[in-house]
Formats: structure tokens, sequence, C-alpha cells
């Protein structure tokens, strides 16, 4: 055994659906400030009052798709964790969530305690924001500088534009694609506006509808959005799909703050007014399937969609434990620099 661990992170979930453990998961996950980037007394004023209602809200949400395992986005992550082992000699191979259980914590004390020295930290995420790259980066920091943990790091970067990444997409999205449809809409997370304007170094962001597809490498490197659409263009040019059979929009709004636009829900009944019948929708943002694609564009996207004139949406799989996904993962995270 070499001791060169790879640590795969995700999002993560609360620990059932009973609303007091929704509610102990959102307050974590809402806390951040990484999350809502509000001064803290702020932040605990509007986290407290949407756990007002929100907790019971979501547990009928995580409910609806719960499995007999478990959380979704839990189970198809251990899935991915036990794939990778085949591929990962280095070293064990744990899973961490951001959020909730098993948390990074933990598992890094873990590996310190088994004597591991090096360790590759995947966040998995395929495109960079502050709200999930950069917080799983300051966490594995904390852990280290608090606990005292003799740890050096690699971390994999965001791989939106990675061609081991998009030939996997590709690989897992293909057999749905075949099938026939009437358009693709690729739908990625959202985020508020201002975590983009707080990372733009140029001050044109969002100046112009096509400030994303002619940003410099300065702001990609940290642009969301941009990195949204870029993954979208790469895959469909793979796909050989024309410009007419697919469109990007983001989802998941939270609060009253403007978050990137187009809206997935807008664009579920235009697309439905324009007379699509047949709906693929994807969603790149995600590796692992979870409450944002299970419930949020699986039932009530679909519900949407045909209550507005459509006839189908057929959610497309994430990559989960997809075998080219994880000889994919393999690739990116051995190539990993070493950041911290």
């Amino acid at each position: 055994m070499t001791d060169h661990a790879l640590l795969l992170v995700n999002l993560g979930s609360p620990a059932s659906t009973e609303v007091a453990d929704v509610r102990r998961y959102l307050n974590q996950f809402l806390m951040d400030p990484y999350v809502i980037d509000l001064p803290w007394p702020l932040r605990r004023l509007l986290v407290s009052l949407i756990l007002i209602k929100r907790p019971a809200a979501s547990a009928h949400a995580y409910a609806s798709i719960w499995w007999d395992e478990g959380s979704p986005l839990v189970v198809l992550s251990r899935r991915l964790q036990e794939a990778m082992k085949a591929h990962w000699s280095h070293g064990p191979v744990e899973l961490a969530m951001r959020y909730g259980e098993p948390s990074i914590e933990a598992t890094l004390q873990r590996l310190a305690d088994q004597g591991i020295r090096q360790v590759t930290l995947a966040p998995l995420y395929p495109q960079f924001a502050d709200s999930t790259t950069t917080t799983v980066i300051e966490e594995a920091k904390r852990v280290v500088r608090e606990r005292g943990l003799d740890l050096r790091f690699s971390v994999l970067p965001p791989f939106y534009d990675q061609p081991e990444y998009l030939d996997a997409l590709v690989a897992s999205a293909k057999p749905y694609l075949e099938q026939g449809f009437d358009h693709l809409l690729l739908s990625f997370h959202g985020l508020p506006e201002r975590h983009l304007h707080k990372l733009d170094p140029s001050g044109h962001c969002l100046k112009g509808d096509d400030c994303c597809r002619t940003a410099s490498p300065a702001v990609l490197a940290t642009c969301y959005r941009a990195q949204c659409l870029r993954s979208a263009e790469l895959f469909a040019e793979r796909m050989g799909l024309r410009p007419e059979q697919w469109s990007v929009s983001f989802q998941s709004r939270l609060g009253r703050a403007k978050w990137i636009e187009p809206y997935t829900e807008t664009r579920l009944d235009e697309l439905a007014a324009q007379g699509v019948k047949k709906l693929l929708v994807m969603c790149p943002a995600f590796v692992a399937d979870c409450i944002e694609t299970l419930e949020e564009i699986g039932d009530r996207g679909r519900e949407q969609f045909v209550e507005a004139g459509g006839e189908s949406l057929q959610l497309v799989p994430c990559l989960n434990d997809h075998p080219d996904w994880v000889a994919a993962l393999k690739v990116l995270c051995e190539r990993a620099p070493q950041d911290l």
C-alpha cells in the first residue's frame, strides 16, 4: 500500500428525510459564507427565516426521491468511490461530503491517523464556483490548520473543458439522444449574479449578451457562467448537434436576489410554447443525480413542461458511476497539480 490517498468530495445530503435532519443540513449548508455571502448577522437572520418553512418542504421533496439505500447523491457517490478503488493504485479512496456525513474533517483525520501524508482532493464539480470548489478547499485547509495534520494536497481543478470529462459525458448521454428528441436543454445549477461580479477581474461581467462567450483566459478561470456555456458548446460539438437543437438554462434559484439567466423554469414554458413535444434535459453541473436533478427536473420540471403543452420530458442521468466517467476521473485526478 502506498501513501497517496484520493478524497472525492461532493455537496452532501441530509441524514434522512426527517424534518429535523433536513433542517440541520440546510443550516450547515446555508450558513456557509461561500454559499450565502452576507455578513454573519445578516446571513444568520436570513437563514433563520428560511428555516421556518423550508425544511418541511425540502423534507417532502427528499422523501419523493429517496432510495431504500438512502440519499441518491450519497449512494451514487459511494458507487463511484467503489469503482475508483479499482483504478487508483496509489492508496485508499475515500469519500466526504462538504455538508453532512461523512464529513471532510473526520475523513482527513482518519487518513492522517493511517499515516497518509499525500491526498489528492477531488471536488466533484466540473465548473468553478466559490460555493462549490472554493468552500471544499477552504474546509480542507481549516481542518489541517486547526487539527495540526501533516497532510499535503494535490487539488483537482475544474474540468469543464477537459476532453476526458466531455467524452464521458457524451458516452453517458448518447443512448438517450439517439432515441430521438425535439430539443435538448442543458440545465446548470444557478448562482446569484453577485457571485460572478465579485470574482470578475475585468469589470465586464454580464455587461453584454455574449460577454461569457468572449471571456479572456483570466475571466474564464473563475467565471462559472462562462465555464457552463463552454461545457455546453463543447458537448454539443462532440454530439454533432445543430444550434437550434439545444439551449442552456440555470436552475435552483433561492431568495430574491438576481440569479444568472436564462432560468430553467422560464425555458420549460418557452420551449413548450414553441412546439417542442419531446424534451431531453441534462444537468452537466452535477456528476451524480441528486434532489436538483431527480426531483426539481425529473418530477417538478416534467410536470411543468407537460402542463405548458409539452408531451414528455426525459431526464438524462448524470455521469454517476458510468465506466467512462470512472476512467476519466482517474486520469484527471492523476494529473491534478499540488496546490495546498
